[in-house]
């Protein structure tokens, strides 16, 4: 087993050389955020009350739930094109992981910023370190050859 930091930008992205489970677990987390992202688009709320605890019956409680839409619309550009990348370009797999990994990181970093009321945790807020960690651990495998 060698680790080498420029698998993270391969000479040749037709091919991925670290270990396999690494892109089945990132299969699942791409998964998951196509999921995410469309419970965003689709649900009535975007997911601002009923999964975020978000009150949305204040006034501007319709321009909160546009803007999850609009959240759920930039995630699931972003994945669609992780996805391809991914397919097309397996050894490029670390840098998918890395930009996965850096969603929980600025989303946490966003949340010191201004938090959000709810009144509940939403689930991103519980599992943005766990997914960063579990993420990061996935990366540094992906660049053992």
């Amino acid at each position: 087993m060698n680790f080498d930091i420029a698998n993270l930008l391969p000479d040749d992205v037709s091919v991925y050389s670290g270990f396999g489970f690494v892109r089945i677990v990132v299969a699942i987390f791409l998964a998951l955020v196509v999921v995410r992202s469309c419970i965003h688009v689709f649900a009535q709320d975007g997911g601002a009350q009923r999964i975020a605890g978000v009150d949305t019956s204040v006034a501007g409680g319709d321009n909160v739930i546009a803007m999850f839409h609009q959240w759920g619309a930039v995630q699931l550009t972003l994945v669609g094109l992780l996805i391809v990348v991914y397919v097309r370009y397996p050894g490029l797999t670390p840098l998918v992981i890395l930009t996965l990994a850096l969603d929980p990181v600025t989303r946490a970093m966003a949340s010191r910023v201004k938090k959000l009321t709810s009144t509940k945790t939403p689930p991103g807020a519980r599992l943005n370190w766990p997914a960063f960690f579990v993420l990061f651990a996935l990366l540094v495998l992906s660049l053992f050859e």
